[in-house]
């Protein structure tokens, strides 16, 4: 058995090494997916919509919320909210030859800048979404924060230099895991104070790696979200139990100046009976996995 054959069917998931990865289909404004282990649509009636739909194709529990796993949720700045969401600008997308979806929004009055994103099927269970912003103007510490809301997987934790650590209600109701002391500074200059649906979220330590986990006993299914460090200042969630179910990546926080462009890469991987130690290998093959 190669390796990457024995990796993959370590996760539970029947996979022939060099397959192709998995497609989108086009479905009216939206698209669909079967990868053999994961089924659903992305865009969901052609919304700004991360995977909704989303179910385990071996038992058809489902996996999201109706706000989706991998949605562009808040734009911020340490100036300004730009909007509501990014699933309330508008947007258009579009199937690319390998497969994958490409969706744009355009710079506005209420967006000073122009989005991208590419969603990409890295494997039956891995979905790779790349965002890219390109800048009007000068941005300060510019934040897409990025969002997966489950059906299911009540546990969750953060990932730190001691390891998984379980998030309870005792820490408080919205924790972070900052990348580092100066970057946890940007959780409280205001930009989550701006409404609707103001929230503190309160830092709990520094993160090992840009990593966060979801489990659901019941099923014995794992939802891990995760980003390159360079990419992501914080992983964020709400206590164990609390019924967002979610967890957050907020991507990028740098200063963008005009007509400059950034680029944030997320992985969302679902697996089955996942030690710690097998999640913190996930995310080392996804860094391995990832392109020029």
């Amino acid at each position: 058995m190669t390796k990457r054959l024995a990796f993959t069917v370590w996760l539970g998931i029947s996979a022939v090494a060099g397959a192709a990865a998995p497609a989108f289909v086009p479905a009216g404004p939206a698209f669909r997916f079967d990868t053999g282990a994961l089924r659903g649509t992305l865009r969901a009636q052609g919304q700004s919509l991360g995977l909704t739909e989303l179910m385990d194709a071996a038992t058809g529990v489902p996996l999201a919320r109706s706000m989706g796993c991998c949605a562009h949720y808040r734009l911020l700045s340490a100036d300004a909210r730009y909007g509501t969401a990014a699933w309330d600008w508008a947007s258009t997308a579009r199937l690319l030859p390998d497969g994958s979806v490409e969706a744009h929004w355009s710079a506005d009055a209420a967006h000073p800048f122009t989005m991208r994103a590419v969603y990409r099927w890295a494997s039956s269970n891995a979905l790779d979404v790349t965002t890219t912003v390109v800048a009007d103007k000068a941005l300060r510490q510019f934040e897409v924060f990025f969002a997966s809301y489950f059906e299911g997987f009540p546990a969750v934790y953060g990932y730190t230099q001691a390891g998984f650590v379980a998030v309870q209600k005792s820490m408080g109701d919205w924790l972070a895991f900052p990348r580092d002391a100066a970057v946890a500074a940007l959780l409280a200059d205001g930009r989550w104070q701006r409404p609707p649906n103001p929230v503190t979220f309160k830092p709990v330590a520094t993160y090992a790696a840009a990593l966060g986990l979801r489990r659901d006993a019941s099923s014995g299914l794992a939802a891990l979200v995760m980003a390159p460090t360079n990419d992501c200042f914080a992983v964020l969630m709400p206590h164990s139990g609390e019924a967002h179910r979610s967890l957050y990546l907020s991507l990028l926080g740098r200063d963008l100046n005009a007509g400059e462009q950034a680029t944030a890469r997320a992985r969302l991987v679902i697996g089955r009976h996942l030690t710690d130690e097998q999640a913190v290998e996930i995310y080392r093959a996804y860094l391995r996995d990832l392109r020029p």
